[in-house]
């Protein structure tokens, strides 16, 4: 089978096109012929810095992938050759990812394919779909009639997250860099949408909040925006972030308005293998899938690149002003 390889930590040329034997399935395993696999930000950051298991490489990449049941093990039940499955598993160095014409996978972690979806849609969405649910519902609590704050509105998580906000009946805030996400952001459904080019987010908010500041916030960006983002919360809110503070920042305004900062890493259950964790998230998947036949969620894909062009898929994610999801397709 094609894949692409990492053979080193660095810049985009160290993915390589190679032709692998295909893997078979072992007890409880599928496997899927990929017809579709999601680019995410955290593959380029594996890729430059290396991956999360010692003695990996080469590896291959790919946390997100969806295509058809080809072949399944022993002691399988719930899925047959010929569904269609999408699925966030491997990628991260331990079990080998999605950047490729075959996967072998656990059969519990798949999940059916929306029938609403192209696979190329499919493949894009299930990390930031169980990203933007548990951090929105699982860590911020996002009720009906509250009012939340989501910065990057126009990017892979930020746009779903928009989408399931709007879904559970809050108010959504956002935050683009341009007229044209913007725009975007507004078709989604976002009630307020600021360029932060153009004026300070946080007074945005406090006028739109009549001074009062959003119930929720998620910060996708980090660094000033996170600690900016305290000024923009009401007081009890729940503020969750995708990255790492650091050490810099100045807790005070968090402190004063006593805030609860939540964290949200969707590999944590692939990391540690929390069999639970995974089952919740499977079940996210489910009631997303739903969403989508629905017509109630829509997932963006900007680009869709052959499989030997991942280098450029990377190269692209890395300017940081991607809109909704790349795709590499076999």
């Amino acid at each position: 089978m094609k894949a692409i390889q990492m053979t080193d930590s660095g810049g985009p040329e160290v993915l390589q096109l190679v032709d692998l034997p295909e893997p078979a399935p072992g007890p409880g395993e599928i496997k899927v012929r990929l017809r579709a696999a999601g680019v995410n930000p955290v593959d380029t950051k594996l890729r430059s810095r290396g991956v999360f298991f010692e003695n990996a490489l080469p590896a291959i990449l790919g946390c997100d992938g969806a295509g058809t049941v080809e072949q399944v093990g022993a002691d399988v039940m719930t899925l047959t050759a010929g569904d269609d499955v999408w699925f966030c598993h491997g990628g991260l160095g331990r079990e080998p990812g999605n950047y490729a014409e075959v996967s072998v996978v656990p059969a519990g972690v798949a999940r059916k394919k929306p029938a609403s979806l192209s696979f190329e849609q499919a493949a894009a969405a299930p990390l930031i779909l169980i990203t933007a649910w548990e951090a929105l519902f699982d860590r911020a609590s996002l009720q009906r009639g509250q009012t939340v704050l989501i910065h990057g509105g126009a990017g892979g998580v930020g746009h779903v997250a928009i989408q399931l906000a709007r879904h559970a009946g809050a108010r959504a805030c956002v935050t683009v860099g341009s007229d044209a996400n913007a725009r975007f952001a507004e078709s989604l459904g976002a009630d307020l949408v600021v360029n932060y080019r153009e004026r300070p987010f946080f007074e945005a908010v406090l006028d739109w909040t009549e001074g009062r500041g959003v119930d929720v916030a998620l910060d996708i960006m980090g660094g000033q925006v996170f600690a900016d983002t305290f000024r923009a919360m009401a007081h009890y809110g729940n503020l969750v972030t995708l990255l790492d503070p650091g050490s810099t920042v100045n807790w005070k305004e968090a402190r004063n308005r006593n805030l609860r900062i939540g964290f949200e890493l969707m590999l944590t259950p692939m990391l540690v293998d929390l069999p639970e964790a995974r089952a919740h998230q499977g079940a996210i998947l489910d009631r997303c899938a739903a969403l989508c036949d629905a017509g109630a969620l829509n997932i963006e894909v900007s680009r869709i690149l052959p499989l030997a062009q991942a280098a450029e898929a990377h190269r692209q994610i890395e300017t940081g002003h991607t809109r909704g999801k790349l795709v590499l397709v076999p």
